[in-house]
């Protein structure tokens, strides 16, 4: 676990220094140029530098262990994060559009393009090497953060490579109206990339069931027990990296209660081997009892 979280945070540095630079890079070209296209691509890489702070803040709160007042950790950090930098994304794109539709109306040529396309090329290269390194540690650790902060820069390669085909074009051409479509289309990138992050955060946050593939494995792991008669009222949610479950086991209303909890025992750690970090609470029940179903239960919540 402790190497774990040292590796998060590892990677969250990464993502900083590889941000800052590219920002200070972008950011000094693209005044220099005048190209509103590479200022929008330096005012995403600045978005992509806060949410990588934000991801280091959250990795950090996050590994902190559970206390008296968190009796389940402080794995929803990475989802607020996640959340947070979501909204700062849709609006950086919302602030790109609305100033690249005034440029349509005042273009004027950008300088010195050599040094913006030199800039959007090692941009590239940077963010190619630093998101499969962030993606790679994100499924390795189930950090939700860290995914975040990948997915950004996933998005930054493409739009840098948008950007960089429309300076080289622009330095052909002389069609000065590329630059400020360029910069919407860039804008229009972020504001997916940005909405998508919304609509999963919103779903962690919430305490959406883990997907139905991962629950149907948990399910094939109770029933390949030969002792487990059957189970009912599973249920699950994702808090960050942490995952829980509750469910209803049916055991034979003969056997001895130490060998009923030697199997839960057993089926907790295949689960934890076969999913990582899992909290599960099994209630064990005799397969003579009347079974409730999740869906009798939340119907009979429901009708209160």
């Amino acid at each position: 676990m402790q190497n774990s979280e040292a590796l998060k945070k590892r990677t969250a540095w990464l993502s900083i220094l590889s941000n800052t630079v590219l920002v200070l890079l972008k950011l000094l070209v693209g005044i220099s140029t005048g190209a509103v296209s590479l200022i929008s691509e330096a005012l995403h890489s600045g978005i992509d530098l806060l949410a990588a702070l934000i991801a280091f803040w959250a990795v950090h709160k996050s590994a902190v262990p559970p206390d008296m007042e968190h009796d389940y950790g402080h794995g929803k950090y990475e989802n607020i994060s996640s959340a947070i930098e979501a909204v700062l994304i849709l609006a950086a794109a919302c602030g790109i559009i609305a100033e690249s539709v005034k440029k349509f109306s005042q273009a004027e040529p950008p300088q010195l393009l050599e040094y913006g396309i030199v800039i959007m090329a090692v941009s590239i290269v940077i963010n190619i090497i630093v998101s499969r390194r962030l993606m790679k540690v994100a499924r390795e650790t189930g950090s939700q953060a860290l995914e975040a902060d990948g997915l950004h820069l996933q998005a930054d390669v493409w739009t840098s490579v948008g950007v960089l085909i429309g300076l080289v074009l622009i330095k052909l051409t002389g069609w000065l109206w590329l630059d400020p479509a360029i910069a919407i289309f860039v804008a229009c990138i972020i504001f997916h990339a940005g909405w998508g992050m919304v609509v999963d955060s919103a779903k962690e946050l919430t305490d959406a069931s883990l997907p139905p593939e991962d629950e149907e494995r948990i399910g094939v792991i109770f029933e390949q027990h030969p002792e487990v008669l059957g189970y009912h009222c599973l249920r699950t949610r994702k808090s960050g990296a942490y995952k829980l479950l509750d469910v209803h086991l049916l055991f034979d209303g003969s056997m001895p209660l130490r060998r009923v909890h030697s199997i839960c025992d057993e089926l907790e750690q295949q689960i934890r081997q076969a999913f990582g970090t899992f909290d599960v609470l099994i209630h064990a029940e005799p397969f003579e009892d009347v079974q409730e179903t999740k869906e009798s239960q939340y119907a009979k919540s429901h009708q209160i």
